[in-house]
């Protein structure tokens, strides 16, 4: 199976083209935050380097958040583009999941892969290995640090933190269990090579047009909308609804 691979939902982009989980050619630029300058030109200079034309891969899969509200319609808005356009599977999968998959497997040891949400709070989950298959196993969730950290202290279980410890995070001075490790921030570079390999497994998108990112907390539009239309529930989908 040959894949496009995307993933823009926080701040490096990456795009990978992989065929039958090899990896052919990737790109990975971390120090851009205008993501859509550059996505599509690296999507093609791929194409061009591997000798494939787009008509050529059967699915595309994409990083569907959470993560950056700009990073992710980025990403989400190009493989939605590019699979009707082209008549192509899509498959959208966690932004989490992806940094969780870079921690090899591990039996019983939970992986909390999260990310800086701003304002001391992270997007973060819990996954792990249960018959080979990463498994989600705390729901994600847009949560304060230190509240993430007591929840996996009173949890019990031993672990890694996977994700990029920002000023912001460090600046609430939570102390670690000895049971739960910080991993290198190596480990926390989103991959577009198991963005793919986790694709290839995953269910395909079954209506390309109501595929949505998925934020994991209201964003100010949908604030000011609610506000304007009285009756509607906050849980609505504001992506939908407009």
């Amino acid at each position: 199976m040959k894949i496009l691979a995307l993933d823009t939902s926080n701040h490096p982009m990456s795009v990978a083209l992989v065929e039958d989980d090899q990896l052919k050619a990737t790109i990975t630029l971390n120090m851009v935050r205008n993501h859509s300058v550059y996505v599509l030109p690296a999507i093609n200079d791929l194409f061009t380097k591997v000798g494939w034309q787009p008509s050529d891969i059967d699915r595309i899969v994409v990083a569907k958040g959470p993560g950056s509200y700009t990073g992710v319609r980025i990403a989400v808005t190009t493989a939605k583009t590019l699979a009707m356009t082209l008549g192509k599977d899509l498959v959208g999968v966690s932004s989490l999941k992806v940094i969780a998959a870079n921690v090899p497997p591990i039996t019983n040891q939970l992986i909390i892969p999260f990310m800086d949400a701003r304002r001391g709070n992270v997007f973060a989950g819990g996954y792990q290995y249960q018959n080979g298959q990463l498994t989600n196993v705390i729901p994600e969730q847009h949560i304060g640090y230190r509240q993430l950290i007591e929840a996996v202290i009173e949890r019990g279980q031993s672990g890694y933190l996977v994700g990029e410890l920002t000023k912001k995070i460090s600046a609430e001075e939570v102390e670690l269990p000895a049971n739960i490790q910080l991993l290198p921030q190596t480990y926390a570079m989103p991959s577009t090579q198991q963005l793919a390999r986790l694709g290839e497994q995953a269910a395909v998108v079954d209506n390309i047009d109501d595929f949505v990112p998925n934020y994991l907390r209201i964003t100010e539009a949908e604030v000011n909308w609610l506000k304007q239309h009285p009756g509607k529930h906050s849980d609505a989908n504001y992506v939908q609804e407009v």
